[in-house]
């Protein structure tokens, strides 16, 4: 019988850097749900630490992706509020993953089967297209509006497509150069078949470009630099609760 631990070990140098990927793309959205939610800032970081790291190589999946979920900020808010403290929500959220562990032991997973894989999958490709038409705005350097705002319509009056002619126009072009370098490295990276099967991930590369080429802006003292406002700020706390 295989050992499920030989194949964790195996795994784990690329599940890290998978992991690593992902908490580094998913930072801004862990911490605007944690401030969303009512908790810490702290709380945002290590969701996304354990979710994008740890879970990633314990899941022993090649496609699953876990991170903090930006529809279930209203229910921690509110659940905070009906608890009385943060610190009683996490007993309530460690009961419930103790929870899951047991139904995962008794195999109950296969409540699953009886939802239609037509809905799942028109609901992530719904999801996909949202995503895409709110990033594109931040892709050309546009945050009028806050990151975490899901809502079509907006409280300012504008859509998510009237926004996007709105963005174009207030486009800021250091972000908007670094987000089309970000997108020309995402697409020629796979498309060279010895990058494609090497260890770095286009993902990470193109976060560490960025990072470089926004700081060679600063340093040259162009106009191309990004404003502070555009970039991610994470918060200084002199606690776990600050």
């Amino acid at each position: 019988m295989k050992n499920p631990w030989i194949s964790l070990n195996n795994s784990l140098p690329k599940d890290l850097l998978s992991g690593l990927v992902v908490f580094l793309v998913a930072l801004p959205l862990c911490l605007g749900i944690a401030l969303a939610s009512g908790a810490p800032p702290i709380a945002g970081l290590i969701s996304g630490i354990i979710g994008g790291v740890v879970v990633g190589w314990l899941s022993q999946s090649n496609t699953s992706v876990s991170a903090p979920a930006a529809g279930l900020s209203a229910v921690v808010a509110s659940q905070i509020t009906q608890l009385g403290s943060f610190e009683a929500f996490l007993v309530a959220v460690v009961l419930a993953g103790g929870i899951q562990i047991l139904l995962a032991v008794f195999r109950a997973g296969f409540i699953s089967a009886f939802f239609p894989l037509s809905v799942i999958k028109g609901l992530l490709a719904a999801i996909g297209i949202f995503i895409i038409l709110k990033q594109i705005p931040h892709l050309v350097g546009y945050d009028a509006d806050p990151m975490g705002e899901i809502s079509f319509r907006k409280s300012d009056g504008e859509t998510i497509f009237s926004e996007l002619f709105a963005a174009i126009a207030g486009r800021q072009h250091g972000a908007l150069l670094v987000g089309l370098l970000s997108l020309a490295i995402l697409i020629g990276w796979d498309k060279v078949k010895v990058l494609k099967q090497s260890v770095v991930p286009s993902a990470l590369l193109v976060v560490i470009v960025s990072v470089l080429v926004n700081k060679v802006f600063q340093m040259a003292g162009s106009q191309l630099a990004i404003d502070p406002s555009h970039l991610v700020s994470v918060p200084v706390t002199s606690g776990w609760t600050d």
